[in-house]
């Protein structure tokens, strides 16, 4: 089988002796990103997994599955140190890195659950949101209410590189700029509500194929979802319909050729909010904006509005904040997603 390979560099900034969490839904990709953390001598993680409420006795067989799995997991006695993970690349699970200690301890696993529940189909129709965008919001507010609880800001997401290719297409076909076309990083932070959740990607440069390897070499039990046959979702006609037609129409390299611009962009992304101005301010200067440049307003309203917690940020929106800036325009407010609202007054643009 292809090998797993994960960036030790990556690694070397999340100790395995620090407290995580770790996002599990029960599916294939979740059960892996766990399995490979518990390998790498990640003992102290707090599986979190959020009950969606939309597949009925499904759904809560999967949370009872997750939770036996934890279970499982914390009966295991295992040996320190397992592994070494810095200064090589680790691949798992036919190559072992590092040596054993002579005198190797033993401890149990001190692994804990936190479970979930949302009716996320009373949330989308609530706040006039798709299921998938309200299924999304539901989650992070769960890790990130987790997060807060448990004093623990930073999760392990299991997102592989077909993720990032289909992301990638989904912002495209929506006509995103720079921006949108870099939203999937390997370690980004994001803010909810309250919280500075830092989010963490190990399995990005891992694709599908090679996860359904690893589950079969290692005989690892999962979840099947039956709604991911389900069409009417974008995401996966991307994935069942518009990727296989372009490999098919262009060449079986084209997911590698759009998760190397993914990449690419993701680079430079985060290069250039290096260079923004802080977005930790409740209001911005209408003056100091409209002295910016067009490309530049743009990228500084969205960094500010995602730090107010604004959700559904697209170019119309950022557009109708910008058109905020002519001194002419008489109207003073725009809508914004879950009946919020941005105003201008007294040269300051303000969320309420």
């Amino acid at each position: 089988m292809d090998w797993i390979q994960i960036n030790p560099q990556l690694f070397s900034s999340f100790p395995p002796d620090s407290r995580y969490l770790v996002g599990v839904s029960g599916g294939r990709d979740s059960i892996v990103l766990l399995h490979c953390l518990f390998d790498l001598g990640y003992r102290r993680l707090i599986v979190c997994h959020l009950n969606h409420q939309l597949r009925g006795h499904s759904s809560a067989a999967d949370a009872s599955f997750v939770q036996g799995l934890v279970a499982k997991y914390n009966g295991k006695i295992v040996c320190q140190p397992s592994r070494k993970i810095v200064g090589q690349a680790l691949r798992l699970p036919s190559v072992r890195t590092g040596k054993r200690s002579a005198y190797p301890t033993t401890r149990v696993a001190n692994i804990d659950l936190e479970l979930g529940s949302v009716d996320v189909r009373a949330r989308a129709k609530r706040n006039k949101i798709s299921i998938e965008t309200a299924a999304r919001e539901a989650r992070y507010s769960f890790f990130a209410g987790v997060a807060k609880r448990r004093r623990c800001h930073t999760i392990f997401l299991a997102h592989h590189a077909d993720d990032l290719v289909e992301t990638f297409l989904i912002n495209l076909f929506r006509g995103a700029g720079a921006t949108g076309l870099a939203a999937m990083r390997e370690v980004s932070t994001r803010r909810i509500e309250d919280v500075d959740l830092t989010i963490v990607r190990p399995l990005l440069s891992v694709w599908r194929d090679q996860i359904d390897s690893y589950v079969r070499e290692r005989r690892l039990k999962f979840r099947e979802d039956a709604s991911n046959k389900n069409l009417a979702p974008l995401r996966n006609r991307i994935r069942r319909r518009i990727i296989p037609y372009l490999e098919k129409t262009l060449g079986r390299s084209i997911r590698q050729n759009i998760w190397r611009t993914a990449v690419i962009a993701v680079e430079e992304e985060n290069w250039i909010e290096s260079q923004l101005p802080n977005s930790d301010t409740p209001d911005l200067s209408v003056r100091e904006l409209r002295a910016l440049p067009f490309a530049l307003q743009r990228r500084t309203i969205l960094k500010w509005l995602r730090a107010q917690n604004v959700s559904e940020i697209g170019f119309e929106v950022i557009e109708r904040v910008r058109s905020l800036l002519d001194p002419a325009t008489r109207v003073a407010k725009v809508n914004l997603a879950q009946d919020r609202h941005l105003r201008r007054r007294a040269g300051r643009l303000f969320v309420e």
